[in-house]
């Protein structure tokens, strides 16, 4: 049997930009996208703690230790600049993997650096 688990999450990440204009999608610094194991055109779950909205999209690479998190399209109308989200990928697996398997948690900074490394 296979399963859906959580894999990696970057809890408390500061929104940067909201962009109504581009064509769907987060924007996440390339920095923080290694340290959290999240690659681009991954799909994510996007959890605003300010308003309670959640949505998914997918992932596009920001540039590397800017800090950038921009929700694209849509999505932009789910935030405002300065709101914390979550980010969360889940990935499928056998369930004895999924039984062993430790996911990556982030915990980046008011700019958007990690602090925990």
């Amino acid at each position: 049997m296979w399963i859906t688990r959580f894999k990696s999450k970057i809890h408390g990440a500061t929104v940067t930009q909201a962009d109504l204009n581009y064509m769907g999608s987060i924007t996440i610094d390339e920095d923080l996208m290694d340290d959290a194991n999240i690659i681009e055109g991954e799909r994510v779950q996007i959890v605003n703690n300010n308003n309670g909205e959640r949505l998914e999209t997918y992932v596009i690479k920001g540039d590397r230790g800017s800090g950038v998190i921009c929700l694209n399209g849509a999505a932009a109308r789910k935030v405002a600049v300065g709101d914390i989200v979550i980010i969360i990928s889940y990935a499928m697996m056998p369930i004895e993997e999924a039984k062993k398997m430790k996911p990556t948690i982030l915990f980046p900074n008011s700019e958007n650096k990690i602090v925990n490394k």
